[in-house]
């Protein structure tokens, strides 16, 4: 085959992992036709049907899963001579990292720019959203996530704890008094939190632990969002204590009610060892390190 087919391949990679078509081009930077046509161009050349489509997206065919197998061991050959050929030059190609909206916003962007440009080679996606991409299915090539992985092809560590705990603002505070139990957010308070059924993690349940019952009246999934609702005096709720310490604008309520979660720092088994990869796991560990009173405030 010519070399030129590379671009065959990675299209089929892009959308095996992606699971759709628009997916895949997105991820790509390309439109959904020029993915359709290259797929469509290997599937002739080869004679095989590599996808079968459904109403949620492409599935892979048997025969696209032993395509899969072997265009993978490709893209890690290619990895490895990119390595070989940045030499003393320092990482290079795309490094994604997928990381949970607080961490991203508040802990990793203010302070990237110090690794872009220890690492000018890289180009850097910083996916920050609700979910998390996954390094089993080469989503990203690094992710934090809030548990540990229970399976999959991927090496996994705890980064670090965090504590969590309640906000509000001193005006909304003094129109609608300062609990002094937990059990009395439960009347007479306006309780800011997330969607129950967009919640993409079972450790962002925060209010329960507080006090039975509780529930959200003011919600987003976003909690960016969840700390400018309270920060408007929208109501009482739960935020990273490096978000909500950072507000001066926040005070805590019931204080020594606190809640402790984890991150846990995810990479695939194949290419952790990767220098791009390596260089992203040991500037983030650092910074964990750094910021570690404002992870875990005493």
């Amino acid at each position: 085959m010519k070399i030129g087919d590379w671009n065959d391949f990675q299209a089929f990679l892009a959308v095996a992992r992606a699971g759709q078509l628009a997916r895949a081009s997105s991820a790509m930077g390309v439109d959904a036709t020029t993915v359709g046509r290259r797929l469509r161009r290997l599937e002739a050349r080869i004679g095989a049907t590599l996808f079968e489509q459904t109403r949620e997206g492409q599935i892979l065919t048997e025969a696209g899963e032993t395509m899969l197998a072997e265009v993978e061991a490709m893209e890690q050959a290619a990895s490895r001579i990119d390595e070989q050929a940045a030499g003393i030059a320092g990482p290079t190609g795309l490094l994604r990292v997928s990381l949970s909206e607080g961490l991203a916003s508040w802990i990793v962007a203010p302070v990237l720019g110090s690794f872009i440009e220890t690492n000018p080679r890289l180009v850097v996606d910083l996916v920050a959203s609700s979910g998390f991409l996954s390094p089993s299915k080469r989503e990203a090539d690094l992710a934090v996530t809030l548990s540990r992985p229970r399976a999959g092809p991927v090496i996994a560590g705890k980064l670090s704890d965090y504590s969590l705990r309640l906000y509000a603002t001193p005006g909304y505070l003094s129109q609608n008094g300062l609990p002094d139990k937990p059990g009395e957010l439960a009347t007479g308070h306006r309780l800011v939190g997330y969607i129950p059924d967009l919640l993409y993690a079972p450790e962002l349940r925060y209010l329960a632990e507080i006090w039975p019952d509780l529930s959200a009246t003011v919600r987003s999934s976003s909690i960016n969002a969840q700390h400018r609702l309270i920060a408007a005096g929208a109501g009482i709720g739960v935020l990273p204590c490096f978000v909500g310490d950072s507000d001066p604008a926040l005070v805590p309520v019931l204080p020594d009610r606190r809640i402790t979660r984890s991150f846990w720092l995810v990479t695939h088994k194949d290419t952790h060892n990767l220098s791009r990869v390596r260089a992203f796991k040991d500037w983030l560990t650092q910074l964990v390190a750094n910021e570690r009173e404002r992870l875990l405030p005493a």
